[in-house]
């Protein structure tokens, strides 16, 4: 049997960020914790930068991940939205540079396709899936979407590196 790998997700934000741990065996996926970190009340963007850097780190250290999976950045309509997102983005990965953490990036398409099934995926699809894929009831109600969009994230990390892994196995 496969060893147990422990998965930090990130859905980066620069007013509230989403986190979700995950263990993984490659055959199943438990869940471990999640929540919110709120930058909200923090008035200069440094100060909310901080905040996310702080919280990031402490996760890290009493939950030991081994790799964090954190949503990348797409720039649509508004590129000071996507700078804002980028600047929060870059504290939560920089705050796992004190352990040896492994860092993968998904878009928003990517994480949606793979746990639902299709790119275009609304949020309370999203929600459901992690639910039935984390075998939780009623555990996630009142769960922020930020907090299961997370739980997205190391779930669709979780698959990707299990594909990607049994393709290397299957070509050596």
């Amino acid at each position: 049997m496969r060893s147990w790998t422990r998965i930090l997700g990130i859905d980066p934000g620069f007013r509230v960020t989403g986190y979700g741990l995950i263990d993984t065996n490659g055959q199943e996926s438990k869940y471990v914790a999640s929540g919110v970190i709120r930058a909200v009340a923090a008035k200069e963007p440094a100060a909310r930068l901080q905040i996310i850097f702080t919280a990031v780190t402490e996760l890290v250290q009493k939950h030991q991940p081994a790799e964090l999976a954190i949503e990348r950045v797409f720039v649509h309509r508004n590129p000071d939205s996507a700078l804002k997102l980028g600047q929060a983005r870059s504290a939560a990965i920089c705050a796992t540079f004190t352990d040896t953490i492994s860092v993968h990036e998904y878009a928003a398409r990517e994480v949606k396709q793979a746990i639902v099934g299709k790119g275009s995926a609304n949020k309370d699809q999203v929600l459901h899936m992690v639910r039935v894929l984390l075998n939780l009831g009623s555990e996630l109600d009142g769960m922020e979407m930020d907090a299961s969009d997370a739980l997205g994230i190391a779930l669709c990390h979780a698959h990707t590196r299990t594909v990607v892994r049994q393709y290397a196995e299957a070509m050596s």
